[in-house]
């Protein structure tokens, strides 16, 4: 069983993500019937810590093994997808492979013929379509110091709280 939710007010999901950096680029999946890329991952299953659903994916959409080097952000997303509104948090863990990596760009995932791998360079993340949008920026210049990013999209009430970086404390905007 997944952990998330279905509501009349939205839905949520808490999701893994695995930052899988080899010759200074980025694996990201990218699915065709989206405009973007987005990191590999997926939703945490009960009873299943963050790190474990971060290896566990890895190994699903590439077929490769990964250990979860350590943790690089907390994100928490508000946003509106097929007109629901919806609240998702997203550990991001940065890998190391435990096998040589031998994946092509335009691989398949095992979603199908639907979603395929790629390579992006990491100096390039700034002008790719990549979501979440903090990591085009964030991520090349990444200092070792676990983040933990909040981004509203515009349907998310102005007077909800916000924490700007991990050093300062939750405030309201």
């Amino acid at each position: 069983m997944d952990l998330s939710m279905k509501t009349q007010d939205g839905d949520f999901t808490c999701r893994a993500g695995a930052l899988i950096i080899h010759e200074n680029r980025l694996l990201v999946a990218k699915h065709r019937s989206y405009d973007s890329y987005y990191t590999v991952g997926g939703k945490i299953m009960l009873h299943e810590t963050s790190c474990e659903a971060a290896m566990r994916e890895a190994f699903e959409e590439t077929g490769c093994r990964f250990a979860a080097d350590r943790l690089a952000y907390m994100h928490e997303r508000f946003f509106r997808h097929h007109n629901q509104r919806c609240h998702e948090i997203t550990f991001y863990y940065l890998m190391r492979p435990l096998e040589a990596l031998k994946i092509q760009e335009g691989s398949l995932t095992d979603q199908g013929g639907d979603e395929t791998l790629h390579w992006l360079p990491l100096d390039q993340l700034p002008e790719k379509n990549l979501v979440p949008t903090f990591l085009r920026d964030r991520l090349p210049r990444f200092e070792g110091v676990v983040e933990h990013i909040v981004t509203k999209e515009p349907y998310v009430p102005q007077n909800f709280p916000t924490l700007r970086t991990a050093a300062q404390e939750c405030t309201p905007s």
